[in-house]
């Protein structure tokens, strides 16, 4: 993997936990020479991560749109900064820069990151690893959630086994770094991906 999009937050959050654990995963991710790409804000744990890749002189690529600049004040140290004009185009152009994707705590945005890449992932529309960097267990009511929509018929343990999930940056990283993506779809042609 040559880059990883991270989602989190651009609040802090409560757990000086979650703050450490995004810092270490941006030093770690310019330590391997991964490059960051992130949602471009200065605040909260988006900040925390892309500081932590800075500090490392990794490569740093934000991007945002337009009607965020000013709210989630942009990092002025970035590497690159991509303005897209909304929010779509904004998880379209950090897919299209990432071979990877990790999810850190945060709220219904990064929620909604999440599950757009692993429903395309499910759809077949990328073979990328997705992964859960489960701080302190901040995720694990969603992840029996997800285990509950298994027992109940509505996902299907292959796609559940998708989400990669770890407490550690390290122990995310190697997951992520042997996932072996399942088979495309008959209905899905090679150029469609």
């Amino acid at each position: 993997m040559e880059s990883i999009v991270v989602f989190c937050g651009s609040s802090e959050g409560n757990d000086p936990v979650v703050l450490e654990n995004a810092v270490l995963l941006g030093e770690t991710l310019a330590k391997r020479d991964i490059t960051l790409v992130y949602g471009a804000a200065f605040i909260g744990v988006m900040g925390k991560v892309a500081q932590g890749a800075l500090n490392g002189n990794g490569k740093v690529i934000g991007v945002i749109p337009d009607f965020l600049m000013m709210k989630e004040v942009y990092h002025p140290g970035l590497t690159e900064l991509i303005i897209t004009e909304n929010m779509h185009e904004r998880k379209l152009r950090m897919h299209e820069l990432s071979d990877g994707i990790i999810t850190l705590p945060g709220g219904y945005g990064t929620l909604e990151e999440l599950f757009e890449m692993i429903t395309w992932a499910q759809l077949g529309l990328h073979q990328k690893p997705i992964g859960i960097l489960n701080t302190n267990g901040f995720y694990d009511d969603l992840l029996a959630m997800l285990r509950k929509m298994v027992n109940q018929g509505f996902l299907k343990q292959e796609n559940y086994r998708m989400l990669l999930v770890d407490d550690s940056v390290d122990g995310l990283l190697q997951q992520m770094e042997e996932y072996k993506p399942l088979p495309l779809p008959k209905w899905i042609q090679k150029d469609q991906v």
